[in-house]
């Protein structure tokens, strides 16, 4: 990829070429994931999709290859809500360096009962923040050996609204599933900044960047069956909505512009232009909230009891 100084302006059609670029994107069977691979996949990188669900990456990556020809994409398999096999998925990856991961996965339950996963978490914490946590310890010697890696978490705008309760992380005084979906989010995006304060202290070449998609509805995505398929129905349904919210395609633009350019810079928050809800990425204000240091290395101490290993980088 060329300097930042002689870039040409970031065209959301037509990224940069990654020819010989390795990128893992979490979840990237359905959802904004399936997008980012689908778009990374066409700079030439290989792509592989971090999906718990064989046969459902198995048509992404034949949805991936009948629209970009050519494309270098495979699929493994990835549970973040089993934190013991977060190890082996890395090491099956088979390769010696990581140009970038996308930590997208994410569960998110409307209704309760409240649901753990197999470690005992509460499901939505224990998905979305503690198994990204975990995989970056087990990434991370593969994010070393790349020349500039990335680290890019995807946050949420839901995320905006919501603080943590460090005393409660596991909502178990008080579930209310939308706000835990909220706060696992928020939770995802302090881990994203703090490490790259831990990646600066030790002048490590990896960068963490923390994107939010704006507003992504299914509604306003375009078709890629069987991944994914909008009827007439909902898509003229979704016409006013357009007016301020935008299809998931979109809400992946932020996500592959902070694995692809190389202005963007590590500890940085891109999201949507217009609004943060929809329209071409742009670098906004890291929210207050998410500036707050201390919160984030509280976090980060309860995160690394829960799950048994630290992601904290190694001298570069």
């Amino acid at each position: 990829m060329s300097s930042a100084s002689s870039a040409p302006p970031w065209n959301v059609q037509r990224p940069p070429r990654a020819d010989g670029s390795f990128f893992l994107v979490t979840g990237g069977n359905a959802g904004i994931g399936y997008f980012v691979a689908e778009q990374l996949s066409a700079t030439g990188a290989t792509v592989v999709l971090g999906s718990r669900n064989p046969a459902k990456a198995e048509d992404a990556v034949a949805s991936i290859r009948a629209r970009v020809p050519g494309a270098r994409v495979r699929a493994v398999q990835l549970d973040l809500a089993d934190l013991t096999s977060l190890r082996t998925a890395a090491e099956s990856l088979g390769v010696d360096h990581l140009d970038a991961v996308v930590h997208n996965a994410g569960v998110a339950l409307d209704e309760p009962p409240r649901e753990e996963t197999a470690d005992g978490h509460e499901l939505m914490f224990g998905t979305n923040h503690l198994g990204h946590f975990a995989l970056t310890r087990w990434l991370m010697p593969l994010l070393s050996a790349a020349p500039a890696a990335r680290v890019v978490t995807m946050g949420s705008f839901a995320a905006k609204s919501e603080r943590l309760d460090l005393d409660d992380l596991q909502s178990r005084e008080d579930y209310r599933p939308k706000r835990s979906y909220g706060r696992s989010k928020l939770a995802q995006m302090h881990f994203g900044f703090e490490l790259d304060r831990r990646l600066r202290a030790v002048d490590s070449t990896v960068a963490s960047v923390v994107v939010h998609p704006g507003g992504a509805l299914d509604s306003l995505t375009p078709s890629r069956p069987p991944v994914h398929e909008r009827t007439t129905g909902a898509r003229l349904g979704a016409a006013p909505a357009a007016l301020l919210l935008q299809g998931k395609h979109a809400g992946a633009w932020p996500a592959v512009r902070a694995v692809l350019d190389p202005a963007v810079l590590g500890g940085q928050l891109w999201g949507p232009r217009v609004f943060g809800l929809r329209g071409e990425p742009r670098c906004e204000p890291v929210w207050d909230h998410l500036a707050d240091a201390s919160v984030a290395a509280r976090l980060w101490d309860a995160s690394r009891a829960l799950t048994g290993v630290d992601p904290s980088p190694l001298p570069g």
